[in-house]
């Protein structure tokens, strides 16, 4: 399994709105592509700036192929990205997933 590591800043006044953005863009286009087995979204505000990082799970790199194109490495970006964040980050960063562990119950 190979994990892919995007991230992307916004202005927090947009954060709430950016989010929506994405459930409606990226993480439908994460669902419906073939290969995908599961996304995570992360956030972290700081001041004025808030920082999304998305780590999406992928059988192989032909699965990403399937999604961002030839060249996979490359972030892909929607057409109203750009009313949302401050910059675009050109690539994006993938590892190998060795393991995985469910987490603990922690019912009393």
């Amino acid at each position: 399994m190979i994990a892919r590591s995007w991230h992307g800043r916004v202005p927090t006044s947009k954060a709430e709105a950016y989010h929506e953005y994405l459930l409606r863009t990226g993480l439908a286009d994460y669902e419906a592509t073939p290969g995908n087995r599961g996304v995570q979204v992360l956030r972290r505000t700081e001041g004025e700036t808030t920082h999304y990082v998305l780590i999406t799970l992928w059988e192989s790199y032909e699965a990403i192929r399937a999604f961002a194109g030839e060249d996979y490495r490359i972030a892909r970006y929607y057409p109203e990205d750009d009313e949302y964040l401050v910059e675009r980050e050109y690539f994006v960063t993938h590892y190998e997933v060795l393991a995985t562990a469910p987490a603990p119950d922690r019912a009393p």
